[in-house]
């Protein structure tokens, strides 16, 4: 039995609530609700893809090492 589906669904669940956190941000920023500059209004969707990134490249360097 492979367990793949719940690991995957979480990853999506949580990519699912960064953007929806980004697109509040966005929307609030556009209505005039906050002041923030749009480095800090998009921070939830950009923190999140270098997040991912950071995990992926050390998962790749963590692979090639066992390779050796």
């Amino acid at each position: 039995m492979n367990n793949n589906s719940n690991n995957s669904s979480g990853v999506s669940c949580t990519g699912f609530f960064v953007v929806l956190l980004g697109v509040a941000f966005i929307i609030m920023k556009i209505v005039g609700v906050i002041e923030w500059s749009w480095v800090w209004v998009l921070a939830p969707i950009w923190i999140y893809a270098a997040l991912v990134l950071f995990i992926l490249v050390i998962g790749l360097i963590i692979a090639f090492w066992k390779r050796k």
